[in-house]
């Protein structure tokens, strides 16, 4: 998890960095594959756990990860040890991926730090992000800087994905991502994207990057993925991370006052696990990513991990049956995170432009 640095050779490096991006204006991609000399995960999860294979490797992770955006996003200063119990409560339940990104504001710091007091650092399979341009077209100075940064927060000299954040820049930055993999400074190249309309977008680069690993919004709510992205991950061998699983909470607010249905009691011990197996059981599916502040809830969510799954005239009566719940066609015009309040950097320099504005 994380190998020594590789100490690449500037001038070729740099001429590699060229080299990948004209090849990433002509064709778009480079051929991916495993970072030379990369290990696998050194955490084995739990006996019993769900696992899935990445197809461009053949490692082998939990089918259930962890999500940071918001919920690990703190003021400086302010409580968060409840943070760290999220995460240990995740390990500890035999959880390995994290997902967090540059963008999540204190989220990387928060993560990075929860993870060396628990000593699970290198034990984690982190999969971040980078949002980047340059000070001039083909510039890689932005995108270093990025690297580095995620570096000192998250206590890393390798990580196991790193992913073009919503297409951002992909032309340039996808090819960065490829030279980066070579030098060893990340094992898996991603792309993400987490709204519909980009899907057509995200599905083009799927198959013009032909990358190690796709992220997307997925749920048993907007099943639109099924469509075009997941066939195209199919198609190129890539691993596929799934956010938004509970659509930002909604899903829980709707089922407020019902029960999981009996049917699904042999695979379900909790609405959780109702929407987070359905997710999983799609062949496709790499792992679904949910994110939390609540221990608790890092335990229900973890609990998925473990157990049967449905096959697909199961998951067909899941649909079936969220439709019979008022409200769940409407679902995407429900308010979202109802009830929760993530008081970190974000929301203050949110609130801050909306003073000004």
């Amino acid at each position: 998890m994380t190998s020594s640095d590789n100490s690449p050779n500037p001038v070729a490096s740099r001429r590699d960095l060229m080299k990948a991006v004209g090849l990433g204006l002509a064709a778009a991609a480079l051929p991916a594959g495993l970072a030379a000399g990369g290990k696998p995960a050194r955490a084995a999860a739990p006996a019993d756990a769900i696992m899935k294979t990445i197809g461009k490797t053949g490692q082998q992770v939990p089918a259930i990860g962890m999500g940071t955006y918001l919920v690990y996003d703190t003021i400086p200063g302010e409580p968060r040890n409840h943070l760290r119990e999220v995460l240990k409560r995740f390990y500890d339940g035999g959880g390995r991926v994290v997902d967090t990104s540059p963008l999540y504001g204190t989220g990387e710091l928060t993560l990075g730090d929860s993870a060396s007091a628990l000593d699970i650092n290198d034990k984690l399979f982190i999969a971040n992000k980078i949002w980047s341009t340059g000070e001039f077209l083909f510039d890689d100075s932005h995108a270093q800087r990025s690297l580095d940064e995620s570096r000192r927060r998250l206590w890393r000299k390798q990580f196991d994905v790193m992913q073009v954040h919503s297409l951002t820049n992909i032309a340039v930055i996808l090819p960065i991502l490829k030279v980066w993999q070579k030098e060893g400074h990340i094992k898996h190249v991603g792309i993400t994207h987490h709204e519909p309309p980009y899907f057509d977008l995200l599905e083009s680069w799927i198959k013009k990057g032909k990358p190690d690993f796709v992220q997307v919004h997925y749920s048993i709510f907007n099943r639109l993925a099924e469509q075009k992205i997941l066939p195209a991950a199919a198609d190129v061998g890539a691993a596929v991370l799934v956010n938004m699983p509970f659509e930002k909470a909604r899903l829980f607010k709707l089922v407020e006052g019902h029960k999981v249905p009996d049917f699904a009691k042999d695979f379900a011990a909790n609405w959780a696990e109702f929407f987070l197996k359905w997710i999983v059981a799609h062949p496709a599916i790499t792992a679904a990513i949910p994110a939390t502040a609540n221990p608790d809830h890092a335990s229900e969510n973890i609990g998925a991990l473990k157990g049967p799954l449905p096959d697909q005239k199961m998951r067909d009566r899941m649909v079936k049956h969220m439709e019979t719940i008022p409200g769940f066609a409407d679902l995407d015009k429900a308010p979202r995170y109802p009830g929760k309040k993530y008081p970190g950097v974000i929301a203050k320099a949110r609130a801050d432009m909306k003073a000004r504005g």
